[in-house]
C-alpha cells in the first residue's frame, strides 16, 4: 500500500493524522505531490517509518530545508519525479496543467499530481490519475489523502 498526500500546507495537526492512517494501513511508502510549505511540518513525516519521496509544489520555498528535513527518510525534488515502485512507473508532479500531456505517453501507470485541493481518481485509457485532494484543508475546509494499491491500480480518497 502507498500512502499519498499533497497540499499539506504546514497543517501539522492533519499531517499527524495522515502519518497515523498511513502507518495504520501498513504503506511501505508515502508520496506527497508539492506545498509541504516549511521544513518543520515535513519533519513530522518522519514518523511514517517508511521511505518518502516528495516533489516541490508552487509555496515550498524554503527548498534548501525540505530537502535536509527529508534527507534521512527519503527525497524530495523539482517535479517530475519519475520512479518504478512494485514493477509499475509511477510519476509525481504538483501541477495538473500537465497531467494530460504525460497521460497522452501512455508511459505510465499511475500519475500522481496535486495543486488543485480537489481529489480527483480517474482512468485514462490504462494510466490511474490520482490527486489526493489538500492534506491541510485550509483552502477547502475538507482534508484528504489517498491510499493507492499499485498492485491492483486502485486508489480511495480517505478524510482525515
Amino acid at each position: 500500500m502507498i500512502g499519498v498526500m499533497s497540499d499539506s500546507h504546514d497543517n501539522v495537526p492533519q499531517i499527524r493524522k495522515a502519518v497515523a492512517l498511513f502507518k495504520n494501513a501498513g504503506c511501505e511508502l508515502v508520496l506527497h505531490a508539492g506545498d509541504v510549505v516549511a521544513p518543520f511540518a515535513a519533519k513530522e513525516l518522519a514518523a511514517l517509518g517508511c521511505p518518502v519521496k516528495a516533489v516541490f509544489g508552487n509555496c515550498d520555498g524554503e527548498k534548501q530545508g525540505l530537502e535536509m528535513a527529508l534527507e534521512k527518510i527519503g527525497e524530495i525534488q523539482d517535479a517530475p519525479l519519475l520512479f518504478a515502485h512494485g514493477g509499475r512507473e509511477i510519476l509525481l508532479v504538483h501541477y495538473h496543467f500537465s497531467v494530460a500531456t504525460y497521460a497522452s505517453s501512455g508511459r505510465y501507470d499511475v500519475i500522481i499530481f496535486g495543486h488543485t485541493h480537489k481529489p480527483d481518481i480517474r482512468k485514462e485509457g490504462k494510466i490511474l490519475l490520482l490527486n489526493p485532494g489538500e492534506a491541510g484543508g485550509w483552502l477547502t475546509g475538507k482534508s484528504t489523502v489517498a491510499l493507492l494499491d499499485s498492485d491492483k491500480l486502485e486508489a480511495e480518497i480517505v478524510a482525515l
